[in-house]
């Protein structure tokens, strides 16, 4: 397109933006007038994508990272035909696909974004597919705030898209100097975000955000460059274009106050079409999958960690298939991801300490396809958990897998320890949370997880457990395993992972004392297996939950969820980590905190009425 119908583009998606927000009585505006020239001249001669094949291969990805500029995005929807007005009007209405912050159910929205400092992030991952997961030429368009440049996951970012070179990703950053309630750190300081950027490896270009030929000469530029990201750094005004909040404090998040005027100083209302231009065609690569599914084998009666039996099964399933890819954050020789990374190189991603990058360049991967397992220790996905929650808004697929999880990790202290992790994970929207027992439970719950939708996490543990099932066993989602059980049973013992052998062996010890004991592998926390729970307390009217775990939001909370449909609750006793824990052995730590095979035996003592 032509400098000057570009000039009027970008007055079109000024008023567009002032409606959608005038008929919302919310909203951003003056952040989406600040990027209007930008996205005006980027849709109009440098974008390559066909709204009506969002699934495209070769589409080219827009992220607003500053996803509160949603009448801007949604205004660049309209122009290319993808909305029409009467949808667009609907902005932030009961029902609408066009919602306050962007979401994917709009189909040209990879990712969910409004939480600041997470679209470049996700852009790296998806930058990342493009390069080195499919080998096809899309480009990543990540639109950035000034006001997120503070946050850390953008620098983790940059510092990766940098390392990587990923000479496909773009960040345009909209420097219109005023946050939300007042100027930015650097204003309009624009040599200070390319020192800090050029840093990284990136290539900067530094121009006027409302200069059109400057603007395109950027986008050529970028575009030209090979072997570094470009970030481009455009001095913009909040507001531009109307008088009464033009580079203004105080109007960040509001309407304008007379829409029908600020329109009228604006050119008034246009309806231009712009044709998009189109993808290349372009097959992206997919490993084939080599042959079925073979998970590793292990004989019962084996001391298993089940760490060990999460890399040796997430490396079968990598084999069996070929969309399988496994991202480390420089611990994969603990919690044994490294064991993909043997069988399958070339689709193991390496992000160092950076948990937050880890999350999110898993989150852009899946959204090429790819069906991710993310690992770490339990204890640092708290760093990524605001990634996690966005992750679930955007409807994102992943594995996560935390080990190293709880007291029994011993003398490494509590700083390694999570304590947190079931309790946050089965908060996120949709989750699945799984806490494995043994080897080859461990292994098939690996494997079940490639094919479930959502936010799926695995908690594996780091010493060697008692192998207690054979390998034919099965553990669909959401149920459970009772591994012992009688018609005279007087209490129902419930425990997972490093907690189930203490209630087993307190079953045998109670057993010895005549009070027979039922015991429950609560395997799968989040859907959780009621019907089990309910039938154990309608036998036994009494249970012992036991959990290495802070008592908030874990195992005993998911049990008592079962009965939360009115009917009457068992008699319970609750263990779990209630204590600071120090420096200790496993078997000190268990002990310590009170949630051992002596514990348990204490507890159900005292609810049968023999303690």
């Amino acid at each position: 397109m032509r400098h000057e119908q570009l000039s009027e583009l970008g007055q079109q998606l000024r008023v567009d933006s002032v409606r959608a927000a005038a008929a919302a009585g919310s909203g951003h505006p003056t952040s989406s007038m600040s990027a209007a020239d930008l996205l005006a001249v980027l849709m109009g001669n440098h974008l390559r994508y066909d709204f009506e094949q969002p699934d495209h291969p070769g589409n080219d990805h827009l992220i607003f990272s500053k996803g509160h500029a949603s009448p801007l995005l949604y205004s660049v929807y309209k122009a290319a035909g993808a909305l029409r007005d009467e949808e667009f009007l609907t902005f932030r209405k009961r029902g609408s696909r066009l919602e306050g912050h962007p979401t994917p159910r709009l189909p040209w929205v990879d990712v969910a974004t409004g939480s600041l400092g997470q679209g470049l992030p996700y852009g790296v991952g998806t930058a990342m597919s493009g390069k080195r997961l499919d080998h096809v030429p899309y480009r990543v368009w990540v639109l950035c705030g000034d006001s997120e440049m503070a946050e850390g996951s953008m620098w983790e970012a940059f510092e990766h898209a940098g390392y990587e070179r990923l000479d496909n990703l773009t960040a345009i950053i909209d420097v219109n100097r005023l946050g939300q309630r007042g100027p930015t750190r650097h204003e309009w300081d624009l040599d200070a975000y390319a020192r800090r950027i050029r840093a990284f490896d990136w290539h900067t270009i530094e121009i006027d955000g409302h200069d059109i030929e400057a603007i395109d000469r950027a986008y050529a530029e970028a575009l030209s460059t090979v072997g570094r990201p470009t970030a481009i750094i455009a001095r913009t005004m909040k507001g531009r274009g109307v008088a009464s909040v033009e580079n203004r404090e105080g109007m960040h998040g509001k309407p304008l106050k007379n829409a029908d005027e600020a329109i009228a100083e604006l050119g008034g209302v246009r309806n231009m079409a712009v044709p998009v231009l189109g993808p290349p065609s372009v097959t992206p690569s997919r490993p084939a999958s080599e042959g079925p599914l073979a998970l590793p084998r292990y004989n019962t009666g084996d001391s298993v960690p089940s760490r060990d039996a999460f890399g040796e099964a997430v490396a079968a399933v990598g084999t069996a298939r070929g969309d399988v890819v496994a991202l480390d954050g420089e611990v994969g020789d603990s919690t044994r991801l490294e064991y993909f990374h043997k069988e399958h190189p070339e689709r193991y991603f390496e992000f160092f300490i950076a948990e937050q990058q880890l999350v999110a360049a898993a989150v852009g991967m899946q959204t090429r396809g790819w069906n991710p397992y993310v690992a770490t220790f339990a204890a640092f996905f708290s760093r990524a958990y605001d990634f996690i929650r966005m992750a679930s808004i955007s409807d994102a697929d992943l594995n996560l897998v935390g080990s190293h999880a709880g007291v029994a990790i011993g003398e490494d202290g509590p700083s390694q320890m999570g304590l947190e992790d079931l309790a946050a994970m089965r908060a996120v929207h949709g989750s699945t949370v799984l806490y494995p027992c043994d080897a080859n439970q461990t292994a098939q719950l690996t494997a079940a997880m490639a094919g479930q939708s959502g936010i799926r996490y695995l908690r594996t543990t780091r010493g060697g457990t008692p192998v207690i099932y054979p390998p034919t066993e099965s553990f669909p989602i959401g149920g459970s395993k009772v591994v012992r059980s009688s018609d005279d049973d007087r209490v129902t013992l419930v425990g997972a992972g490093v907690t189930l052998h203490e209630a087993v062996e307190a079953a045998d010890r109670l057993a010895e004392e005549g009070i027979p004991a039922r015991v429950i592998d609560l395997y799968s926390l989040k859907p959780v297996d009621a019907e089990t729970l309910r039938a154990a307390a309608e036998a036994t009217g009494r249970l012992v939950t036991v959990e290495d775990h802070h008592p908030e939001g874990g195992l005993g909370d998911a049990v008592l969820e079962a009965f939360g449909d009115g009917r009457p609750v068992p008699r319970m006793i609750r263990l779990a980590v209630r204590m600071m824990p120090a420096s200790a052995t496993p078997a000190e730590q268990l002990s310590d905190a009170g949630i051992d095979a002596d514990a348990i035996v204490t507890a159900a003592r005292q609810l049968v009425g023999k303690g």
